[in-house]
């Protein structure tokens, strides 16, 4: 929440003697805020066995029957009653897992205004006046009993008031994401395995980090080439330049888990695997953002995805843009390249329940649907927990493939390092980068990462080098950049995110959806509405509970309890857009990490919705029975199972997607729309921040990854892109970076030449 939107509640402002500026853990703020959360996630008794209503959500025992029968005839082996009983009455403020994952969540992860704003709605319901304005009543919020206060935040998200709306997205998602990491009912309900079933560690890469002894002064390193980033990009660069005779240092502020030790937890994953706890949202929460932070960056967390960059973008890049090397046989070759040494092909996939929807689904309506290439080097890896790690090592990102051959090579490795600057010469004067500064914490005394610093040595460290290549991603790449002094416009602008929306179905059969490969199948028939190729992909997506279900419409606790006891038999899908309109990054002026300033416009969200709605068609030629958009105040589409088909016979008068209460269905979709905040998007893809061009008031970067109106600093990751990929950018991005590493190289061949 911005601090600006508090403006709307002015007259609540004046009312307060001393507003608070940020969210101290105070007994009465830490109190409403676990009554927030217990609202979203509350323990449901039936009312002959409630104990407790002033803390227990009762309902008539007819109620709770007819919920507990429905779930018995649509989830396969579902639960015992009193396993039941135990999930319907668990809430989170009785989970200390749960309270400490809130806490770290709010402390860590949680932007300075986002608290300043949370802080003050949290004060104002401590008030009579602010509770009158906020909730209609004047007594305070956690006093409230549990029916009110739903209601309240069911009027939250209706509200005219952008803070209310905003707290009610916020709070709906953090609790679900929360309590779904830490719930210890909720996977016994479920089936749900927090690690996959029936694998075995895979192979691991001793690799050998850097280490340093405490000490006042600046540790110094010499090199040919310092690479900030062992992502996909500054990977590629490492195992190039290495393997080019040259040294090569690669630093990362993130660290390294080996296969024994992956997949996590999805409250581990969030917490080492990736930025910012996990997610983080747009300034005005339209989207949520999720990218890799671990020793191997997106390419450990990523799904394995591996396409070519498409001929229509090629083009744009190549004529629109004017950077003819797009259209080369040389950039065939670097994409060919990147491919052949991961092992990337459609060999050996077997599709699981929800890419088989997608392939079969788009065939009986006419869509072009195809299998999706994967870097698993021909084998079959049928894993969907490979987002939080890939335990069998069969995925050949970074940590497996890449990074080892540098290492071999001779490149040096530091974990747990994070730059903060580009060291520059101007002595000539010209900007000639020499170095980086920055600063290694070394892990904890038992090997770990986490604990305070105080038990960990911290050192600051400075890396020499003839060339500096940023390889930080598309969110930290313009961060180090300003952080280093340099003034270009262009940095951090042209954000692109390809914004999804989500779709969840649910079958019949029982379809243990965590299993299989995440993204093996997408469809196709969508990626071009406008001619000039803008659309979306329609692809599955990683089921995860925290992930997914976080996402799904939250209009009760009732009703969000009951569809997560249905997750074995859920599928998720994604509208996946290739924007046109873009955003931002930008520093935060108190953390200094990455902002985004991002709304999906209109003209892509109007591709997603298309997604959406093909994505729904697909779901119900499919056999699905019920279709929930995660778009608030659209329904589910709930199937009457007694006129489905059962027979060969019974398919010629099946009406298919003209069936008159579909139809109806999908023009209530369509006339809701899918504006922020009532349909919440998401990126795992993020690009284009540095942007490459063929003149320096155009981007940022040179045709060869040169950061315009310097020397010897160059961009190798996906933030270089001219525009968004329209593909899963990792195979775009490794293609590129092994076009700049190698150019990069002959640079030094030659230096060394004329030495």
């Amino acid at each position: 929440m911005s601090s600006a939107t508090i403006e709307s509640l002015a007259p609540l402002a004046a009312a307060l003697p001393d507003p608070p500026t940020e969210l101290p853990f105070t007994e009465a703020n830490w109190r409403t805020l676990l009554a927030i959360m217990d609202t979203i996630i509350p323990s449901i008794r039936r009312e002959t066995q409630a104990t407790d209503k002033s803390t227990q959500l009762t309902i008539s025992d007819i109620e709770y029957n007819t919920t507990v029968d429905d779930l018995k005839k649509t989830v396969t082996n579902p639960p015992d009653s009193e396993s039941l009983d135990e999930y319907f009455n668990e809430r989170p403020s009785e989970i200390p897992r749960f309270q400490e994952l809130l806490k770290r969540t709010f402390v860590f992860n949680v932007r300075d205004d986002a608290r300043k704003g949370l802080g003050f709605i949290l004060a104002a319901l401590n008030t009579r006046v602010g509770c009158l304005m906020l909730t209609g009543s004047a007594t305070s919020f956690h006093e409230q009993p549990p029916h009110i206060r739903e209601s309240i935040l069911q009027r939250w998200q209706q509200s005219y008031l952008p803070p209310l709306n905003n707290v009610y997205s916020q709070m709906t998602r953090i609790s679900r994401s929360l309590w779904y990491k830490t719930s210890p009912t909720f996977h016994k309900v479920s089936g749900f395995p927090p690690v996959p079933e029936h694998y075995k560690p895979g192979s691991h890469f001793e690799y050998d980090f850097m280490q340093f002894q405490p000490g006042t002064e600046p540790e110094i390193i010499e090199t040919d080439v310092v690479i900030v980033g062992s992502g996909c990009g500054g990977a590629v660069a490492a195992k190039n330049l290495a393997e080019g005779g040259h040294k090569v240092v690669v630093v990362d502020k993130a660290y390294y888990y080996p296969p024994s030790q992956l997949p996590m937890s999805e409250e581990a994953g969030g917490i080492h695997l990736y930025d910012n706890g996990g997610a983080d949202n747009s300034d005005d929460s339209s989207v949520t953002i999720v990218a890799g932070s671990s020793w191997g960056g997106g390419g450990t967390i990523n799904w394995s995805a591996s396409l070519q960059t498409q001929g229509y973008v090629r083009k744009e890049w190549a004529q629109d843009r004017g950077l003819t090397f797009f259209e080369t046989a040389e950039f065939q070759n670097c994409l060919d390249r990147v491919c052949h040494r991961m092992g990337v092909s459609t060999e050996h996939i077997r599709h699981n329940h929800g890419n088989q929807v997608i392939l079969e689904g788009s065939r009986k309506l006419g869509y072009h649907a195809k299998a999706v290439p994967q870097n698993t080097g021909g084998n079959e890896h049928y894993c969907g927990h490979c987002t939080v790690g890939c335990g069998a090592a069969q995925k050949q990102g970074p940590v497996v493939s890449w990074l080892p051959d540098a290492a071999k090579a001779g490149a040096k490795f530091m974990e747990g390092s994070e730059v903060h600057h580009v060291i520059f010469d101007e002595s000539s004067g010209t900007k000639k980068a020499v170095g980086v500064k920055g600063t290694w914490t070394s892990r904890n005394s038992e090997g770990g990462v986490d604990g305070p610093d105080s038990g960990k040595t911290v050192r600051e460290v400075i890396v020499r080098a003839k060339k500096v290549v940023i390889s930080s991603g598309t969110l930290w790449s313009p961060i180090v950049l300003l952080n280093s002094g340099l003034t270009n416009p262009q940095i951090g602008q042209n954000l692109y995110l390809h914004p999804v929306n989500i779709v969840l179905a649910v079958f019949p059969e029982d379809v243990r959806p965590w299993e299989g490969g995440i993204l093996t199948t997408v469809c196709t028939s969508f990626e071009n509405l406008d001619g000039h190729g803008h659309g979306v992909k329609v692809e599955t997506t990683a089921m995860l509970p925290s992930y997914v279900l976080t996402l799904a419409n939250w209009d009760s606790g009732l009703d969000s309890k009951t569809q997560a006891l249905k997750f074995r038999h859920m599928n998720g899908f994604i509208s996946i857009a290739r924007d046109r309109d873009t955003g931002r990054v930008y520093p935060d002026p108190v953390s200094g990490k990455p902002r985004y300033q991002y709304t999906p416009s209109a003209y892509d969200r109007a591709h997603v919705l298309e997604g959406v709605i093909a994505i729904a068609k697909i779901c119900y030629v499919s056999g699905a029975t019920e279709i929930r958009p995660c778009i608030g105040g659209v329904a589910p589409f709930i199937r009457n199972t007694s006129e489905m088909p059962s027979s060969s016979s019974d398919l010629e008068a099946d009406p298919g997607i003209t069936d008159p209460s579909f139809k109806a269905w999908l023009e209530a979709l369509k006339r809701t729309g899918n504006k922020p905040p009532i349909a919440p998007f998401a990126c795992a893809h993020q690009m284009g921040s540095n942007r490459m061009s063929v003149r320096p008031q155009d981007g940022v970067v040179d045709p060869k990854g040169k950061v315009w109106g310097t020397e010897d600093l160059y961009v190798a990751d996906a933030s270089v892109f001219p525009s968004a990929s329209g593909v899963n950018p990792m195979v775009t991005n490794m293609a590129i970076s092994d076009w700049i590493s190698r150019s990069i190289g002959r640079e030094l061949r030659g230096v060394e030449a004329r030495l």
